[in-house]
């Protein structure tokens, strides 16, 4: 093989990888990549229609579970997290429940981080439970907690990390080795920081999940998903896919493709503004306590440090008083976008008990760290001194 034949993109960097994995030009030779827009596809013959449905010929067969943007937005998130294969879904709820019903059975048993967005929670301890699968519920720091709830027939750990809304962090060596250890996967939910800042495929996890919507779209535009791993596992996941639909379109993927492009360079400013979010918050009288694994004084700094080339662009603090005082600084903001989304460029700001988490019950919430004077924010990409403005708006309103 001479060097012409060689994938150009090998070993390739994480900016180079944004923007140029995944592109399959047509014979037009189109620069951007196009949006297939279609529902199904014309086949040459009877023969190839047979063949591409029953597997024996690869290529496309229905926009359901093959479509040449979406699979472009695949290939390239899969580059970016160092993965083998990944299935592009309709969004990051569709990809957790992908990969729980593609990879998990009836008497199956999962332990699930306490920690998790409070949707993820309703899926695995309401709905996976209905189809016969056991959950166990455990601190996402309580190591020898994890350890006590495997049992032999504990096909899955569950978790995400930094956590939602209280940034703990998780070990992901030890958790895949625990995972290991017991012949069962090891599952990250990676929204957080994105391969920009995190490879967990790197650090032993099995599979990992996107909620698209976040950081990879990036300006709050589509909603979708994404599940990461090894073919054989990603295979299961197709089938689920094709059987079921929770599909992702090919408009949503490009705009996926496009926000990919820029990932690093706003994981990185994410960053940077939070901690210094962060660390203002700190300094003001009626701010109890800041939820973020950038400041030294948080309890997983050490190993974020270790695990993430930066901390992410999501904060928590508590307000000194409860709901109402929560409620009074949120409504006290002028230009924050009181929303429950995050990753957008623009700065999100939310009360978690009453909407992300509300659907849980109190003793959930209580379990969680969820309190009623708690207040998350997503930092966006405008200037820092104007976030904090606003912030101060809201302490004003006090």
């Amino acid at each position: 093989m001479n060097d012409d034949d060689q994938d150009p993109l090998q070993g390739a960097g994480i900016d180079t990888l944004a923007i140029r994995a995944g592109i399959h030009r047509s014979p037009e030779g189109e620069h951007a990549e196009p949006i297939f827009a279609t529902s199904s596809y014309v086949f040459k013959d009877a023969a190839q229609a047979a063949a591409r449905f029953s597997g024996a010929e690869s290529g496309n067969v229905y926009s359901r579970y093959t479509n040449p943007t979406v699979r472009s937005f695949e290939e390239r998130l899969a580059a970016l997290e160092g993965a083998d294969a990944c299935v592009g879904t309709a969004s990051g709820m569709a990809a957790i429940l992908s990969t729980a019903m593609a990879l998990l059975k009836a008497g199956d048993h999962v332990v699930c981080s306490r920690d998790v967005f409070g949707t993820t929670t309703n899926l695995f301890g309401k709905y996976m439970a209905r189809f016969g699968v056991d959950v166990t519920f455990v601190p996402l720091l309580d190591m020898a907690g994890w350890g006590k709830a495997v049992r032999p027939e504990t096909a899955m750990l569950f978790l995400e990390t930094p956590s939602n809304p209280l940034c703990e962090v998780a070990d992901i060596a030890a958790m895949a080795e625990l995972a290991h250890d017991n012949e069962a996967l090891l599952a990250v939910d990676n929204c957080f920081c994105t391969p920009a800042l995190q490879k967990p495929f790197e650090l032993g996890a099995d599979v990992v999940v996107h909620s698209a919507t976040k950081y990879l779209d990036g300006q709050g535009r589509c909603v979708g998903g994404a599940v990461l791993g090894a073919q054989a596992l990603m295979d299961e996941v197709v089938t689920f896919l094709r059987t079921c639909g929770p599909t992702m379109s090919a408009f949503n993927a490009w705009v996926f493709l496009k926000g990919l492009e820029t990932l690093r360079l706003r994981m990185e400013a994410h960053s940077e503004g939070a901690l210094a979010v962060a660390r203002w918050l700190g300094q003001q009288d009626a701010v109890e306590k800041v939820f973020y694994a950038g400041l030294e004084d948080h309890p997983g700094h050490a190993l974020a440090a270790r695990q993430q080339r930066a901390f992410g662009g999501v904060l928590s603090f508590r307000v000194r008083g409860g709901r109402e005082e929560a409620w009074r600084f949120i409504d006290g903001t002028r230009f924050l976008s009181l929303t429950a989304n995050l990753g957008d460029a623009k700065t999100t700001i939310v009360h978690p008990a009453t909407t992300t988490h509300g659907r849980l019950t109190q003793e959930q919430r209580d379990a969680a760290g969820i309190s009623d004077n708690l207040i998350r924010v997503a930092v966006g990409l405008e200037d820092t001194a104007d976030i904090q403005a606003d912030l101060a708006r809201g302490f004003a309103a006090l």
